[in-house]
């Protein structure tokens, strides 16, 4: 099973991230990602979910036109975990190109 992060960790980890904010009521990170346009949007879900298949990692997400809106959580662990962390900073690495 995975673990999900303690206190502490989550409390070294959360600052590390670029623009990802806490959701306490599910234990997840939220970001919002906004694109040129449509194309620019779904080329990123494109290569987000192909690095979330390898990861077997996958987000909740939602795209209108040419924003993405994606949630992280680690279900079987309840709530963060270091999953959590290492896929938001490959989502990172996609948007920034």
């Amino acid at each position: 099973m995975i673990a999900k992060l303690t206190d502490g960790e989550r409390s070294d980890l959360l600052p590390t991230l670029d623009g990802w904010a806490h959701e306490p009521q599910r234990d997840a990170l939220t970001k919002r990602f906004t694109f040129d346009d449509f194309v620019g949007a779904f080329g990123f879900m494109t290569q987000v979910a192909l690095l979330a298949e390898k990861a077997d990692h996958h987000p909740e997400w939602s795209n209108v036109y040419n924003r993405v809106d994606i949630l992280l959580t680690t279900h079987d662990a309840g709530g963060l975990s270091q999953r959590d962390i290492e896929m938001a900073r490959q989502i990172d690495a996609v948007a920034k190109g």
